[in-house]
């Protein structure tokens, strides 16, 4: 089979990588000149750093490099990306600086045709046949920039909006007037390098969200969050074991757990003094995005390099006495030379039409997804990384594992209509929880174990239970998922040959001069045969 891979960040690298492995012929579509996907150094912002630490940020057969800061940077996310791509010989199946414009379905859809060109480029689109896609755009690729009025007056006079991953030069700021919309990760990281060298920084945040420090304490954030018993301190959908417990009779040691861990955040970061306490409780830090507190911060806004406005939006962007200028809600106006926007993302599939998307969404446009990987009415069509979480690169190299032992016939799907329904399920619930914040049906904050128990259990290829059980007091460490890959290859080795043998068969019976061959047969030839564990 070929299979068109559309991303190089950690969902397609980790995709192209075990699907190679699995024995199938990868394409890799990447509009950027390098790997990377939002680390990438054409989306790098002053001050991007991990919110993992480098044991638990990382894929489960490479190791961040010995000599990598705990915290890594964005350029040091970016090479260990390239060291993945080099160890797995990567290159060959490589296509940077090449953009994806159109993906559509055809032969009865048995297949796709992929047009791409040079980015930025208007050459004309090549066409080329594949059996299968898998979308590894990233649901962190599109940013979006809120529709401020006045914006084209305000670019005529001088003034420059641009997203934070379009910021890459901290000395076009220097002695200017620099405003930071949003509060989340982003605008804070970017907020605090900036504040070293503009003439005045402001931040304008409609709503603050709870910060974790890196440490509370002596005790890294990593031994509270990311571990099993950190993310059930949150209520899952269908609470299962000590979880039960921790929702039930326990509940008054898990609140004391989230009050006491909310209180010393409070204490250490001075959000109190600096009023910047958000609103709701320390329990809403896993409503939609956990966020870690940007070092600095806090003390940059104690001695008033950065300016904090809370609750506040931007009303309109202005010329002001012949400078460009920003007027907020309360009427407040600011100078602004520069307007960089961390205002989150849209999250679509750009290459895919109308028809497509809808097939792909539900009427208020959430991805239907089955385990966050395969769409109920498309074939041939999968997702990697639409899953994100504490542990992004481990989850989306387990849907790459997913999406190969699918491919080899090692899935038993459930029925079309069961899967529907608990898709349903899940996205009413993502909704709730989340207030609306569950970007269409892709974010899983902080269920990022729960999710890969699914998708695991589903092969009957997860880890033992005294890994797991010790993942409940230590982090997480994705090198103990490294033989999973090896494991599934095994398990669906008799399954895959099966399928080779009929698609030989079906090309052997396509006539000459159709165009068809190396093409999936029928769309049954696609379907999952028994699962790996009755292998």
């Amino acid at each position: 089979m070929r299979i068109a891979v559309v991303g190089a960040g950690f969902g397609g690298l980790s995709a192209a990588k075990v699907l190679r492995q699995s024995g199938f012929d990868v394409t890799v579509f990447e509009k950027a000149p390098d790997v990377g996907g939002v680390w990438s150094s054409t989306r790098r912002y002053p001050g991007l750093r991990t919110q993992n630490d480098k044991g638990t940020y990382r894929l489960s057969d490479l190791p961040m490099p010995a000599d990598c800061p705990q915290w890594p940077t964005g350029e040091q996310v970016q090479r260990y990306l390239e060291s993945y791509a080099d160890k797995f010989k990567l290159g060959p199946v490589l296509r940077l600086s090449t953009e994806v414009v159109a993906a559509e379905l055809v032969d009865g859809e048995t297949g796709w045709r992929i047009a791409s060109r040079p980015t930025g480029s208007d050459d004309p689109v090549t066409w080329e046949r594949y059996d299968h896609l898998t979308v590894a755009n990233g649901i962190f690729s599109d940013p979006y920039i809120p529709p401020f009025p006045g914006r084209e007056d305000f670019v005529a006079a001088g003034g420059r909006v641009l997203a934070a991953g379009e910021f890459h030069d901290l000395e076009t700021a220097r002695g200017r007037h620099v405003i930071v919309v949003g509060h989340g990760k982003s605008s804070c990281d970017v907020a605090v390098p900036l504040s070293d060298v503009t003439a005045q920084t402001h931040l304008v945040a409609r709503e603050l969200l709870w910060k974790m420090p890196r440490k509370l304490g002596a005790v890294n954030y990593k031994y509270l969050l990311l571990t099993r018993m950190g993310e059930a301190l949150f209520r899952y959908i269908t609470p299962k074991g000590f979880e039960r417990f921790l929702h039930g009779p326990g509940d008054g040691l898990r609140q004391a757990m989230l009050r006491r861990t909310g209180a010393t955040a409070t204490r250490q970061l001075k959000l109190r003094e600096l009023g910047l306490v958000p609103h709701g409780t320390f329990a809403d830090i896993a409503r939609s995005t956990v966020s870690l507190a940007t070092e600095g911060f806090s003390e940059r806004v104690a001695d008033g390099r950065i300016i904090v406005h809370r609750d506040r939006v931007i009303s309109e962007l202005l010329v002001d006495g012949g400078r460009p200028a920003a007027r907020l809600a309360d009427g407040t106006v600011l100078p602004a030379d520069l307007v960089i926007c961390g205002t989150g993302f849209r999250q679509h599939v750009p290459f895919l039409d109308a028809a497509l998307h809808a097939r792909i969404e539900d009427g208020s446009g959430n991805f239907m997804l089955h385990r966050q990987i395969l769409p109920i009415d498309v074939p041939n069509l999968t997702f990697a990384g639409y899953n994100s979480s504490f542990f992004s690169p481990l989850s989306a190299e387990m849907a790459a594992v997913w999406i190969a032992a699918y491919l080899r016939g090692g899935v038993t799907l459930p029925p079309t209509e069961e899967m529907r329904e608990q898709v349903r399920t899940r996205l009413a619930w993502m909704e709730e929880r989340t207030g609306g914040h569950h970007a269409r049906g892709t974010n899983i904050i902080p269920f990022s174990m729960h999710n890969i128990d699914e998708v695991l259990d589903e092969l009957g290829l997860n880890i033992g239970p005294l890994t797991r059980a010790r993942q409940w007091l230590l982090p997480v460490d994705p090198g103990a998922y490294r033989r999973v890959t090896p494991r599934m290859i095994r398990r669906t080795a008799a399954m895959a040959a099966r399928l080779r043998a009929g698609r030989a068969v079906a090309r052997d019976a396509v006539p000459a001069g159709d165009g068809s061959a190396g093409a999936i047969a029928s769309e049954d030839d696609a379907r999952p045969l028994p699962t790996a564990g009755n292998s």
